[in-house]
């Protein structure tokens, strides 16, 4: 991995990755998903993993989120070694510390908006309202709209405020944008940026836009299984000026 630019060695890191590898059995054939990953993520940065389908980003913020396992190295979340979680301790970590969201809304028809987020918010330890979560995410007046009464980039921003009504300290975005138009996707971007702004929530963003990596601290790029390069952006550009 080349980094040619890091943040300082002060910053808290939320993320150790150390040697992480990922190999799945297709058939007859291995698929190296993941070749060698190192990398630290900071506390409350916005990170953007920048790449071509099947470059590793998605199975890289699976381990992450505790969705998946590596093959082999490590992923430290502060002291807690993910690796060697069991499954339950890995159903725990997902549900107190990370909110997903992924290019599908992945909503309940027959739920409001406002219940749809109230699924999180009944098992969750220390919850903000469905009502506040809305709020943060600018639909506050379409809290008892179905999501067959939303636009795309309502349902998705239902899907922001489901994923950070828990207060998780991770927010893992799949895509966000993969299946909206360039003037909504800016705005689900922009509640992304607020809750990072607001809750300091780390949040890791995968696209294969170069346009949206512009709003990140720093911008990890895929290649092949591998992070080709790191670089830190001299200044996060606002979601609001991003077109693309």
């Amino acid at each position: 991995m080349v980094e040619k630019q890091q943040r300082s060695g002060r910053d808290p890191v939320a993320f150790h990755v150390h040697g992480l590898t990922k190999t799945y059995r297709s058939g007859e054939v291995d698929v190296h998903a993941l070749r060698g990953i190192d990398l630290d993520v900071f506390r409350s940065e916005i990170l953007v993993l920048l790449g071509p389908s099947g470059s590793g980003k998605s199975t890289f913020l699976n381990i992450l989120g505790g969705l998946d396992r590596p093959t082999s190295g490590e992923a430290l979340f502060h002291e807690h070694n993910l690796t060697k979680m069991s499954d339950r301790e890995l159903t725990m970590y997902r549900r107190d510390h990370v909110g997903f969201v992924f290019q599908f809304y992945n909503l309940v028809p027959s739920l409001t908006a406002r219940e749809n987020v109230a699924l999180v918010t009944e098992i969750a330890a220390n919850p903000m309202t469905p009502s506040e979560a809305l709020a943060i995410v600018g639909l506050e007046t379409r809290q008892d709209h179905f999501p067959a009464q939303l636009s795309g980039g309502e349902q998705q921003r239902v899907a922001i405020a489901r994923a950070i009504a828990k207060r998780p300290e991770i927010l893992l975005c799949d895509e966000p944008t993969g299946a909206l138009d360039s003037a909504t996707g800016v705005v689900v971007l922009e509640a992304i940026e607020r809750i990072n702004a607001e809750l300091g929530t780390t949040s890791v963003v995968i696209t294969h836009n170069v346009v949206i990596a512009e709003m990140g601290d720093r911008v990890a790029s895929f290649a092949n299984g591998r992070i080709a390069d790191v670089q830190a952006n001299s200044a996060r550009r606002p979601a609001r000026s991003l077109r693309w």
